[in-house]
């Protein structure tokens, strides 16, 4: 990589980090190829990003970022994960974490709170903002159908006695 690449890149990942609403730092050592590629490919379907850097260069992309803290973690082969949704990308890692040993968790940052390796492993288990939205979506749902059925049932409770009564 020469200099322009690593400015380009940098950039890029500074205004990705700055977005992102969860950033995670995972120790990757003997991570093959097709590892990697199932890892990325798994976040980016849950709306996340993984990417190998040089510490070096991770160092100076979030360097004045809320997520700065991090750089406590960037020591040795290591791949930062990030989504703007801030337990997709704990789910996404830690589950790959489960199955995959050449993972290790090392820490993260959620916005400037900056997260221990258990932090991240609760954070996970959290359900995910799609999630919530769908659970007030049924809550907020919930009153007006009992509502409508409240309303609807006096008429045909109604209509069952007249039905009986004609029956008679």
């Amino acid at each position: 990589m020469d200099r322009q690449e690593k400015e380009l890149f940098v950039s890029d990942l500074r205004s990705s980090l700055d977005t992102a609403g969860l950033v995670i730092v995972t120790r990757q050592s003997g991570l093959t190829v097709a590892q990697s590629t199932d890892l990325r490919t798994k976040m980016y379907q849950a709306g996340g990003n993984f990417k190998i850097a040089k510490n070096t260069l991770a160092r100076i992309a979030v360097k004045g970022l809320p997520c700065e803290g991090v750089t406590q973690y960037l020591s040795g082969p290591t791949a930062i994960s990030y989504s703007v949704d801030p337990v997709a990308a704990a789910q996404v890692v830690v589950k790959f974490a489960k199955t995959n040993d050449k993972v290790e968790i090392l820490g993260g940052a959620l916005g400037s709170k900056i997260l221990g390796a258990e932090e991240v492993r609760f954070l996970a288990q959290l359900p995910s903002l799609d999630e919530l939205r769908g659970q007030i979506i049924g809550l907020v749902q919930a009153p007006a159908t009992k509502i409508a059925r409240l309303a609807k049932e006096p008429a045909s409770l109604l209509a069952r006695v007249f039905s009986a009564y004609g029956q008679k």
